[in-house]
């Protein structure tokens, strides 16, 4: 059997931008990408502190050190700039190997988006 737990968890940033008219998904700083240990084209779930809204999209790599955190295509309709949103991926393991994980979670300061 197996079961789905977090994987990766970047706890609280800002959203810096929106872009309604792009394929989707969200686009992540790569410093935060490598820290959370979060990859290109990984299925996230995000969920938007300020609204409650939660969505499913997948990561596109953004410029390393930019702190930007941009909600894309149709999820750009689910916050706007400035809300704080939690962004967690999860992976499928069987019970045994879940009792022994540990997640990466990340805590970055959620003005600048940046590593503390």
């Amino acid at each position: 059997m197996y079961i789905e737990v977090v994987k990766s968890k970047i706890h609280q940033v800002s959203v810096t931008e929106t872009n309604l008219h792009y394929v989707g998904s969200i686009t992540i700083d790569e410093d935060l990408m490598d820290a959370s240990q979060i990859i290109e084209n990984e299925k996230v779930q995000i969920v938007n502190i300020n609204n409650g809204e939660r969505l499913d999209t997948y990561v596109i790599k953004g410029e390393r050190g930019s702190g930007k955190i941009c909600m894309n295509g149709p999820a750009s309709r689910k916050a706007v700039v400035g809300d704080m949103i939690i962004i967690i991926s999860y992976a499928m393991m069987t019970l045994e190997e879940a009792k022994n994980f540990s997640p990466t979670i990340i805590f970055p300061d959620s003005r600048t988006n940046r590593l503390i």
